[in-house]
């Protein structure tokens, strides 16, 4: 287990923009994946005018070891059917040219939550057609029916992420399923071919690089076209523990396998999320 941050995570203190963008998104209802999950990040993507919207609440129906949102714990959970008009509201205040709407998981319903992910696309288009829309989603229980939802509404960018290698699945992900995420992603390119597909990868959680590199080759049996790979940090001692954190240089030759396996773009370092720097990489 490693307790020592290296030197490259250290982030300066929130500053006045920062805490003023906070306090609107506070008073307009709205979540956002930056502040639940704890990102690193999010100093210095609110200072650029970036974002990762969470729609479906802020509370998550499973149980995974590595994330900070909150877990349900069999609570009744609500749907604001109002959240696709304020998200749209507030990508107009901020002006937002590259929009990036992600969810809870919410198995609870019978659609996993797709229909206000396809309302919530038809509202930002109404503003511009010219926005560019990224949906990170959750499998939906592997649900074709959910999946063709949210394609139907056309967004620019679907990702879906593995998380971890499949050895790491049962301890890690118990509710989830890793062939059934992969199938998810390969669905997408099956409804949607010209539609781009994008996974992401935590390391540090005790995988070996064979197992990363086998992970690799199956997104792309998968047909995804874009991987990002970034170091897994530990929200809290409660939850599972940091194995290991991967150089830079290991970063860089995981970039260097993810080009030479066919993937169109590959964004891989220790402060990587699955969100960060969507647009330039789009």
């Amino acid at each position: 287990m490693q307790n020592r941050l290296p030197d490259w995570f250290r982030q300066t203190i929130p500053g006045e923009k920062v805490l003023h963008k906070a306090k609107l998104l506070s008073a307009l209802g709205i979540n956002t994946v930056c502040h639940l999950a704890h990102c690193p990040n999010l100093n210095s993507c609110f200072n650029k005018g970036k974002l990762t919207f969470m729609i479906l609440g802020d509370s998550c129906t499973r149980g995974c070891r590595f994330c900070a949102v909150t877990k349900a714990n069999n609570m009744p959970l609500g749907i604001d059917q109002d959240e696709p008009r304020r998200i749209a509201e507030t990508v107009k205040l901020l002006g937002l040219r590259y929009v990036v709407i992600t969810s809870v998981t919410r198995d609870d319903l019978n659609d996993g939550g797709s229909e206000i992910f396809a309302k919530t696309i038809f509202s930002v288009r109404r503003l511009a057609r010219h926005i560019k829309i990224e949906v990170l989603i959750p499998d939906f229980q592997g649900s074709i029916y959910s999946l063709r939802c949210v394609l139907g509404a056309s967004p620019d960018v679907v990702s879906h992420n593995i998380e971890t290698v499949e050895g790491l699945y049962r301890d890690l992900r118990p509710q989830a399923d890793y062939q059934l995420s992969l199938d998810l992603l390969g669905a997408i390119k099956k409804i949607s071919p010209k539609t781009i597909t994008k996974s992401s990868l935590m390391l540090g959680l005790g995988e070996k690089e064979n197992e990363v590199l086998e992970a690799m080759r199956d997104l792309r049996q998968s047909r995804c076209n874009i991987l990002t790979l970034g170091q897994y940090l530990a929200p809290s001692a409660g939850h599972y523990p940091v194995k290991e954190f991967i150089s830079k240089e290991q970063f860089a030759r995981y970039k260097e396998k993810g080009l030479n396996l066919g993937f169109k773009a590959v964004l891989s370092g220790p402060l990587v999320r699955s969100s960060y720097q969507a647009d330039e990489v789009f």
